[in-house]
């Protein structure tokens, strides 16, 4: 863990609907509790983050209009210039037809929050967390960086870019961590995300959270006497299905996370599922001390 949090960004991706926002945020407690100053960055949209954070996390969420318009300010140095500009539907019209620049604003704000000196200013934090797109746009908004140097050899942008892209592929800066869950679509696409991040930009994951992952709570054993088991009325015979099933569900899960560790070069991690609806902030400190002890 500590690795993990001497780092000055941590990108967390992941499968939609992975609980990738609840990790950031127990990610980010942990951090708080090794006495890191931590910024949570919401950048998928939604305002999910605010109903989780507890009030002494402080967290950012991302509009990729607002970053492109103090993009526009950093680059001509004049906010009314910037503000007249940013405004103009011409602009809108070119940024929006610009493929990639979206990301590359955003993923540049980020990176802004995650410096010692931010060039927009105010509160400077020891480590930003960054609630990410899922894994397609994930590895979009990574790449941008490195498209557009890649593209704006000379001048403010490409050298921007070109700092970015650094500050993203040094492992002692930034670390990525993608989330998923103990199912076949998930894996099939975590396994897909990390060698396309290799095989794109040369970078690792740093991890994978394999979130809530049911406990196997009978032996191959128990359940075979349960399906032995006759007799003992209509209730008794629904209490052994569902153990039964609970005991198959868990044993699929299992089989999963063990396909991901032969698959996967990066540590593989699961995290508990949490029988709640609604995840409060008792949860969310289990899931982070499940964190600090894991990673």
């Amino acid at each position: 863990m500590s690795a993990l949090l001497d780092k000055r960004l941590v990108v967390v991706t992941g499968k939609g609907g992975a609980g990738k926002t609840t990790i950031a945020v127990a990610l980010g407690l942990a951090a708080a509790r090794h006495g890191k100053r931590v910024v949570l960055c919401e950048v998928a949209g939604g305002d999910r983050m605010s109903t989780l954070v507890p009030g002494e996390l402080t967290t950012v969420s991302v509009d990729p209009d607002e970053a492109k318009r103090e993009w526009l300010h950093y680059q001509l140095k004049s906010r009314t210039l910037a503000g007249v500009l940013g405004g103009s539907s011409l602009f809108q019209y070119l940024t929006a037809a610009a493929p990639g620049l979206t990301e590359l604003v955003t993923i540049g704000k980020v990176w802004d929050l995650a410096q010692l000196e931010p060039r927009a200013g105010g509160q400077t934090f020891d480590l930003a967390i960054v609630d990410a797109p899922a894994t397609g746009h994930g590895l979009a908004m990574l790449s941008a960086p490195g498209t557009y140097a890649n593209i704006a050899r000379v001048g403010p942008v490409g050298r921007h870019a070109e700092r970015i892209d650094a500050f993203l592929r040094d492992r002692n800066q930034t670390g990525v961590i993608a989330v998923t869950l103990p199912e076949e679509m998930p894996v099939n696409e975590t396994v897909e995300f990390e060698r396309a991040l290799d095989r794109e930009l040369g970078m690792a994951l740093d991890a994978i959270l394999v979130n809530a992952v049911h406990p196997a709570r009978f032996r191959p054993e128990e359940c075979r006497r349960l399906e032995a088991a006759a007799g003992g009325g209509r209730l008794a015979r629904a209490a052994i299905d569902a153990a039964l099933a609970e005991y198959r569900r868990a044993r699929g899960e299992h089989g999963q996370v063990r396909r991901l560790r032969r698959a996967a070069r990066a540590p593989v991690t699961t995290l508990p599922r949490m029988f709640e609806p609604e995840l409060g902030r008792d949860q969310i400190e289990r899931l982070s001390a499940e964190l600090e002890r894991k990673l």
